[in-house]
């Protein structure tokens, strides 16, 4: 009995260290196999027939709606264009101008895939905000507090991720998905 209960402890904590790993692996970005754009990743097969059993699962455990990609593509970055995690204890600017979609949106997520709480409830910006003069060029800051024209709230310390979704993006951005420019991710200062 006793060597049957080494085996059944053994049991339980492979399938609880299997179990974890999964889970941790799942939770990465849905795209952190596919495209890479700069800081940006995006995916091929995301809201597809096509989709692997890991990316559905992927795009479910983070609570996301995956539209076709003739109806969104989706980009993410977890990482500034220097390839530096993003981090809430510091203050970015995002740069970017015209993306070939009907319009597009920014939202800032936790690591888990969430909106992060903020009195201001400030989590995202889409192109339908910006006056026509800013079409080509435009900028967001992500801070804690209100800077520049647009803003977008970063109200902790915590490691973040971006999330850029063009809507009805064209067959020429389809294409070049992974060539195309994308927005820039700038780290301003940061608190000490």
């Amino acid at each position: 009995m006793h060597q049957g209960f080494r085996y059944g402890l053994m049991l339980v904590a492979g399938l609880a260290l299997g179990a974890g790993a999964a889970v941790a692996q799942l939770r990465q970005s849905f795209a952190a196999d596919g495209i890479r754009n700069g800081p940006w990743t995006t995916g091929s097969e995301v809201g597809t027939d096509d989709a692997s059993v890991g990316t559905r699962a992927s795009i479910a455990l983070r609570g996301l709606l995956a539209l076709p990609e003739t109806e969104a593509i989706y980009f993410n970055a977890s990482t500034d264009s220097q390839d530096r995690k993003l981090t809430g204890e510091c203050r970015y600017r995002v740069t970017g101008g015209k993306l070939d979609a009907r319009w597009w949106s920014l939202t800032l997520y936790d690591e888990a895939g969430y909106l992060v709480p903020n009195s201001t409830r400030s989590y995202s910006l889409g192109s339908a905000a910006l006056n026509p003069a800013e079409a080509d060029r435009w900028q967001v800051d992500i801070a804690r507090d209100p800077e520049g024209p647009h803003w977008i709230a970063m109200p902790d310390d915590r490691p973040f991720e971006l999330t850029l979704r063009a809507y009805h993006p064209s067959p020429e951005l389809l294409a070049a998905r992974g060539t195309v420019a994308l927005p820039r991710i700038e780290r301003m200062e940061c608190r000490p």
